[in-house]
Formats: structure tokens, C-alpha cells, sequence
């Protein structure tokens, strides 16, 4: 939606409410230095470039199309791009199983176009954050196959977690982990030679063993490899996970400390590596899936993460006493360390906005996708516009997925064409998340909605692509795409917005309203019946129409001046 005309707004008769006296903030502390502190208040775009732009016209994006997307994204107006891994790969796990940190799939590109692509966003004021991936690699990693080849007990094993296995002839696993993909699949695979090894995903994605010195030399290598070609920071994928017991015990539900979970070894790794980051002036961002607030919040002391997804609001259904619950707690587990709060709605692995919005159940969790569940998108979409503003509202960082300013949904990929393990390790009952990750529509009348040429794209786009391209939308001032545009024009341009405190204002039951610095005020409804947003002197942004009087529809969220 196209930017308002300013102008005064007194209160609706009968439920205009007046801002009180800010009584209850929550604030972090920042830095002083405007430059060094870009992360704490940034909006960062996730690029997952197989499915961005195709350069080459091969069915697969790649860093060319990235190239050519830079002023879409600078026009967007983020202020950094976060790649999933681009490195060399099999592809079994979408890059997430590593064969080679120091290469880039030539899929996508090599290391110089790599160069060329992080220089070009950074002269458009775009910085670049790359994606490690320090639990596990991938089988086809030379570290690997030296394992297999070396035999057991030997110092190439050492590096992972190969063991013998359980019963008369060893024909049991070492133990009874579950895997990170589904809770019934193995986490152990038998080698040839007897001995079994460890992995919490795929088969094709051996864990490390992190107790092992040259396995922390080697990732540190790694973030000073990307960091001397100008990466402006580094996201941690399983960061609370690659730290194991030596002992490897059976998995006993609620045993502490767990066995391979937010172990408190992985503490000194990232110490270690925090101090990699601050020689080149980089940033960190963890995904960190905990419940204990406390224990979250360890990652964020100063001299580990710098920030860590904030897992819980991507999750939150859409409700409006939830999602304050969800608000509070985050700020709150993030005050004790002065670290800011960083807000997602959607990334590469969970379902998109849209669809997760217009559905009965409007939270995520992985144990309950399913094929064939009902979803109503108009719903869904007036919803997920009201999420992006409050989203950008709240202080801290925002992470947005690609696509979601185009107001994508979610596709039920055709079962004959999912690539994704997630599909294949849960028997098949699992669809996978591979329709969040349907290359992307560029032009409503180039074959393929204009993600590359004539050859059909990597991953089956839905007949109705067309009608979500960037530019059809850029000339609509309704589309999800001009409401991104000026959100991220207004926050980038309006102090008061990103980091800093905010205060709850009163309001009646299902609708959130806060107020930031500078008089700035976000309202979302969330109930059935209309709301009267607070005195103002001029209406800002909003997510929908607003009726005849000013008031707030259901699922309706603005952006106020007071």
C-alpha cells in the first residue's frame, strides 16, 4: 500500500484513546558509533539463491541473478542480505550439507563472482552475511572420506563420531538418538567395515566432533576465509547443537544436561570465534531453538552472538494476547545482556506467511505439517500484511525471506518433485519445505513468471505465479510489494523506529498497541470488531483500508504519529 497523505486525526468519538505516561519500556543498550551498530536496528533480506534469480538460464538461480536483482533490493531498501549456503554441495540438504567451505557451488558462481557480488551490494549500502553450518558437512567432504577410507580407530575418524555398534554382532546403533529431521528415523548409519556414525540430520550430513582442536582451527579459518573478502557478518545454522557428550547416552527426555543440546562447551567455541569477528568489525546471528529464556540468553553475552533468531515469534500463532506474550518475553530475555531482539514471520525452512496465517492452526511446528491442509489465502494475505508491520515496528533487527514482500504463499509441491529429506524421512507424510522455496516470480509474462529463461526452473512453479511478479506489483500502490517498500522507506528514515524502547498502550481485548521513540505508535487488530486507533496527528502507513470512520478492521495494523 502506497504511502498516506499526513494530516491531523483527532480520536474517533466513543474510543479514541489518548497516549498515557510511558511507564513500562523495555530498552538495550546500543552503541555509540552509528556504523558499528547497523545490525542492532537492520532490516536483512534471506536469499536462497537457487530459488532467487537464474543469471544463466539453466532452471537453477544463481549469484548472476542475484547480481542483476541488487537495485530491486536496494530500491526494497534492506540493509543486508543473508545467503544460505552457496558453498560446494551435493544438494541433498538445499546446501546445508557442506563439501567445501572455500568454493562456491558452481551451480551458483565461483568465489570472484562471489567478490564481485558482495562489492557491488555493499557501493549500493547492502552489506553480505554468509551461513556456516558448523554442526555437521556433508559425506562428500574430504574430511569424510578420508574417515572412510582410514578405518577404525584411526585419527581421520577422530574428527566425527564413528563408534561400534550395540548387540552380539554390533548390529545396533551406539545409541538411540533422535534425528533432527524425524523423531522415528536413525541417527546412525553403518559403514562397511562395522563401525557406525553420527548424524543428527541426513545421512549424508556426518556430525563433527568439536572436542577436537583441528575441527575448531578449521571453522575459525573459515570465517576469516569470508571475512577478508569483505562478509559483514555470519549466521550460525543448529548453533546450539554441535557440541556433543563425549559419553554419547542414550537420550533421556528432560536429563540435564542434555546430550546434544545447548551444551555449555559450545560457549568457548563461540568466544572463540566472537573474537574472529570483532578483529574485521562482523556481527554474528545464531539460530538458537531454546526454550529457557536464561539459557538463550547466554549466547548473547558480549563476547559471544551478537543477536540470535528470535525462533518463538516465528512460531507464535496469530493471537493477540500470544503474540504480546511472545513480544515481552523476547525483550526481556534479551535486556540482561543488552542485545538486541531480532524478528522473523518466515524463513527457508518453515511455511510461508501467507498460507501459515490463513490456515485453523496459525502457528508452526514441524510435527504437524501435512499435505492437503485448508488455507485461506485472502485471509491469510490481509493477515500477513498486518504481521510486516508489526514486525518492523518492534525493536531490534528484522529478518524478511524472499518472497514475502511479494505476499507468496506456500505450494504444495507435486509429490513426484520434492527434493527436500525432510519429504523422505518422515515416510513421506511430511511435504516437506520445499514450497516455501519455489524459485521466484520476476515478470507476470516471461515463461517461468521470469526466474530465467525457457528451461523449466529446479523446483515447479504454481500456475498462478504470474499474478505474484515483482513487476506486476511494483506498479500496483496496494500490492504487499509497495506496503514493504515504504514500511522499509519509513523505518529507515524515522529514527524512532528499530532499536530502542517501546511501551504498551492501552487497548481493548485482541489488539496490540505500542508506542516507539519519537511519537511514533503501531496498532494491530487482531479482534472481530473494529478498533479506533489512538489521537494522532497523522496516519503513517496501514496494512489495509481502514472504514468510513478511521477504525482499525480485523486484521488491520498502522502506523501512526502522535
Amino acid at each position: 500500500m502506497g504511502r498516506r497523505p499526513a494530516r491531523p486525526h483527532p480520536a474517533p468519538a466513543g474510543g479514541g484513546v489518548p497516549l498515557p505516561e510511558r511507564t513500562v519500556t523495555v530498552a538495550a543498550t546500543r552503541p555509540t558509533t552509528p556504523d558499528s551498530d547497523w545490525w542492532r536496528s537492520a532490516v536483512i533480506y534471506q536469499v536462497y539463491v537457487r530459488s532467487f534469480a537464474d543469471g544463466d538460464g539453466d532452471g537453477t538461480g544463481d549469484l548472476a541473478g542475484v547480481r542483476a536483482k541488487l537495485p530491486y533490493l536496494a530500491e526494497l531498501g534492506v540493509d543486508a542480505l543473508w545467503f544460505s549456503p552457496w558453498y560446494l554441495s551435493p544438494m541433498v540438504d538445499g546446501g546445508y550439507d557442506v563439501a567445501d567451505y572455500r568454493v562456491i557451488d558452481p551451480a551458483f558462481g565461483t568465489v570472484a563472482e562471489a567478490e564481485k557480488l558482495i562489492a557491488e551490494a555493499r557501493a549500493l549500502g547492502i552489506r553480505t552475511i554468509v551461513d556456516i553450518v558448523p554442526n555437521h558437512v556433508s559425506d562428500q567432504h574430504v574430511w569424510f572420506q578420508a574417515a572412510l577410507a582410514a578405518g577404525p580407530g584411526s585419527p581421520e575418524r577422530e574428527l566425527f563420531h564413528f563408534r561400534p555398534g550395540r548387540g552380539a554382532h554390533g548390529e545396533l546403533p551406539p545409541n538411540d538418538w533422535p534425528s533432527q529431521f524425524a523423531a522415528t528415523a536413525s541417527t546412525w548409519t553403518r559403514v562397511p567395515d562395522g563401525e557406525w556414525y553420527l548424524h543428527l540430520f541426513a545421512p549424508e550430513q556426518p556430525d563433527l566432533n568439536w572436542a577436537h582442536p583441528a575441527v575448531r582451527q578449521e571453522h575459525e579459518d573459515v570465517l576469516r576465509f569470508w571475512l577478508e573478502r569483505g562478509v559483514a557478518g555470519v549466521r550460525i545454522d543448529s548453533a546450539a547443537l554441535p557440541a556433543k557428550d563425549p559419553a554419547l547416552p542414550d537420550f533421556v527426555e528432560g536429563r540435564d544436561p542434555h546430550p546434544f543440546l545447548d551444551r555449555d562447551e559450545l560457549h568457548d567455541i563461540y568466544r572463540a570465534w566472537r573474537a574472529v569477528a570483532d578483529e574485521y568489525g562482523a556481527v554474528f546471528v545464531g539460530e538458537v531453538w531454546l526454550p529457557d529464556s536464561e539459557r538463550f540468553a547466554r549466547y548473547l553475552r558480549p563476547d559471544e552472538l551478537h543477536t540470535a533468531f528470535n525462533l518463538s515469534f516465528l512460531s507464535c500463532p496469530w493471537d493477540a494476547a500470544r503474540l504480546r506474550t511472545s513480544i515481552e518475553e523476547t525483550l526481556a530475555e534479551h535486556a540482561p545482556v543488552g542485545a538486541p531482539a531480532t524478528w522473523v514471520l518466515c524463513n527457508h525452512d518453515v511455511t510461508r506467511t501467507v498460507t501459515r496465517y490463513g490456515r485453523a492452526d496459525t502457528g508452526f511446528d514441524f510435527a504437524t505439517k501435512a499435505f492437503g491442509t485448508p488455507t485461506d489465502l485472502a485471509l491469510g494475505a490481509r493477515r500477513a500484511r498486518a504481521a510486516a508491520l508489526l514486525s518492523l515496528a518492534l525493536p531490534g533487527s528484522v529478518y524478511v525471506y524472499q518472497g514475502e514482500e511479494l505476499g507468496l504463499p506456500e505450494y504444495e509441491v507435486p509429490v513426484g518433485r520434492i527434493q527436500d529429506p525432510m519429504h523422505f524421512r518422515s515416510g513421506g507424510t511430511d511435504p516437506g519445505r520445499d514450497g516455501c522455496r519455489v524459485p521466484l516470480p520476476w515478470s507476470a509474462d516471461a515463461p517461468h513468471a521470469g526466474f530465467g529463461s525457457a528451461v523449466e526452473p529446479w523446483l515447479p512453479q504454481p500456475a498462478d505465479w504470474p499474478s505474484y511478479a515483482a513487476d506486476r506489483q511494483s506498479g500496483d500502490p496496494s500490492s504487499t510489494l509497495a506496503l514493504y517498500r515504504e514500511a522499509l522507506r519509513i523505518r529507515r528514515t524515522l529514527p524512532g523506529f528499530g532499536d530502542g524502547p517501546l511501551t504498551w498502550l492501552p487497548a481493548p481485548d485482541g489488539v496490540l498497541s505500542f508506542a516507539r521513540a519519537d511519537g511514533l505508535v503501531c496498532v494491530v487488530n487482531l479482534a472481530a470488531a473494529p478498533c479506533a486507533p489512538p489521537t494522532h496527528e497523522s496516519l503513517l502507513l496501514a496494512s489495509g483500508p481502514l472504514d468510513d470512520g478511521g477504525w482499525l478492521p480485523q486484521d488491520t495494523a498502522v502506523w501512526l504519529r502522535v
